[in-house]
């Protein structure tokens, strides 16, 4: 007989921007069914609709894109497991919930708003200061427990508003094996009976992501540590259902931790702190509210996922860059720790850096130009492929290459003159009027042939050409920054050397 095929799942829901810690886990995913040659499904868990947001799914979809992490199956690419909405379910979950009524491990209740408010309120204690809807206190509510039958059946034809509610039991011992934590064991009668079936008649995550990962044939369930709690009802609704021998193996992944180890990383703590926490930008559709995302704020997406896959686990060998197939070559659940991994920016951004500097030339060029144009450089391919090679390792970041590259097409607006001034004299002014001179008259226009004039006429001037050095930079480039002078020079070619020479000289002998 042979194994089942594996078949993982990510299920966000779409409410707003994918966090990273969202993406780590589609990506955890992704590895997880590539290196068994699985499927990797995406569903949409909208069953909260209230906090349903247009436009949020298209962005998942997109963010999961760009990394290079594509589902094999979900709304966008139907398979033979669809809908992969939930909203589209709507009518499987009923019965299910319906059934685990009719055999004594849910039940029907009716209590409103007010109700419930009033228990908390009047059920309260020093030692249990906020009471839950559990085997203590289910007896005390209005419910098909405490009610006749006729009385429920008279509610339930009159549609009175009503959800169906898991019946946990008492003192009973709930077990799994987790991939990464091992045996976990709770006890049932610390768990409420949670709602499986809300009011409109729409599943709770709980049913739903039962119902669901067993219609999916899902082998494997991986999700973040904050649903550890939840098994307990999970694995009752896969025993009540009569489905446990098709449970999937489960792992609850560790938190991603804001940058002190202080708690889960938020989308306030990135606003705070200066640093994204989706994936892309993320506008809001009802208050335009922007939020920056890695990839605008120049990151690489094999460096995204690179820094993402290391947040939390490791090969053991103590390498930190891995492409893409050498994440799936290496990738092993086992091997993920169960303590939350803290967020480094600046980590993050070495990893980018160290992307760039390995990526070729004819990759970073047209992200590149497109960023030279969104502030408003038109670079000619011809010139990106001499400029990128001599920039690209000072770049942490894609947008760096803006500043890197500018003055390559444009002469500086201003000159960083305090660098220069202190140690400026009429013998360094002589110098630069007589190299202009040479420049004139070299006989290829070369940065070896360029370099050349420089020193000669430095010697002749009994100046040395350390101290003459850096003036010449930041009159090319406006700072103390950039490649090989020389080389700057040859490339922005001899008539803007020469007119930034003189814009230089002008502004440092005026000073």
């Amino acid at each position: 007989m042979h194994p089942q095929p594996v078949r993982v799942r990510f299920a966000p829901s779409p409410t707003g921007g994918l966090h990273l810690g969202g993406v780590r886990t589609a990506l955890f995913n992704y590895l997880f069914a590539k290196k068994n040659h699985g499927t990797f499904v995406l569903r949409i868990e909208d069953t909260d609709q209230t906090r349903y947001v247009q436009g949020a799914e298209q962005y998942i979809i997109d963010c999961l894109t760009w990394c290079g992490i594509a589902p094999d199956e979900g709304p966008h690419r139907p398979g033979k497991f669809g809908p992969y909405r939930q909203s589209e379910r709507k009518e499987i979950y009923k019965k299910f919930a319906e059934e685990l009524v009719e055999k004594g491990f849910a039940y029907y209740a009716f209590d409103t708003p007010e109700d419930l408010e009033k228990m908390r309120e009047e059920l309260k204690t020093e030692q249990n200061p906020s009471p839950q809807y559990n085997h203590l206190t289910r007896m005390k509510m209005s419910n098909s427990l405490t009610l006749s039958n006729e009385e429920v059946k008279e509610r339930l034809s009159s549609n009175q508003a009503h959800v169906i509610r898991i019946k946990m039991p008492e003192n009973r011992e709930i077990s799994f094996t987790d991939m990464i934590r091992g045996e976990v064991t709770f006890q049932s009668q610390l768990v409420d009976d949670k709602v499986l079936l809300k009011a409109d008649g729409m599943p709770t995550y709980h049913l739903a992501v039962v119902v669901d990962d067993h219609a999916m044939e899902i082998t494997h369930a991986f999700r973040g540590e904050e649903w550890l709690p939840s098994a307990p009802v999970h694995i009752l609704l896969w025993e009540y259902l009569g489905w446990k021998d098709a449970m999937p193996q489960w792992a609850h992944f560790p938190l991603i931790l804001k940058p002190d180890g202080q708690g889960k990383l938020s989308k306030r703590d990135g606003d705070r702190l200066g640093f994204p926490v989706f994936a892309m930008d993320w506008k809001d559709p009802k208050s335009d509210e922007l939020t920056k995302g890695f990839k605008e704020m120049g990151f690489l997406p094999e460096a995204f996922i690179n820094m993402l896959a290391l947040l939390g686990w490791n090969d053991g060998s103590g390498k930190e860059l891995f492409t893409k197939e050498e994440l799936v070559e290496h990738f092993s659940v086992e091997r993920i720790h169960k303590a939350g991994a803290k967020f480094d920016f600046e980590k993050a951004k070495w990893y980018n850096q160290e992307w760039i500097k390995t990526s070729t030339t004819e990759k970073l060029l047209p992200l590149v130009k497109t960023l030279l144009q969104s502030n408003g450089i038109e670079a000619t391919t011809e010139l990106l492929e001499k400029t990128i090679p001599l920039t690209k390792e000072r770049c942490h970041l894609l947008n760096d290459f803006v500043g890197q590259l500018t003055y390559f097409f444009n002469a500086p607006k201003e000159l960083d003159s305090a660098s220069v001034l202190p140690k400026w004299d009429a013998s360094k002014s002589n110098f630069f009027s007589s190299f202009m001179q040479g420049l004139e008259s070299i006989p290829e226009w070369t940065n070896v042939e360029i370099e050349n004039c420089f020193k000669s006429t430095a010697s002749t001037h009994e100046i040395k050409p350390g101290d003459v050095q850096l003036p010449f930079r930041i009159m090319l480039v406006g700072g103390k920054f950039g490649p090989p002078v020389f080389e700057i020079a040859a490339i922005i070619g001899k008539e803007s050397t020469l007119e930034r020479i003189k814009n230089g000289l002008h502004t440092f002998n005026k000073a």
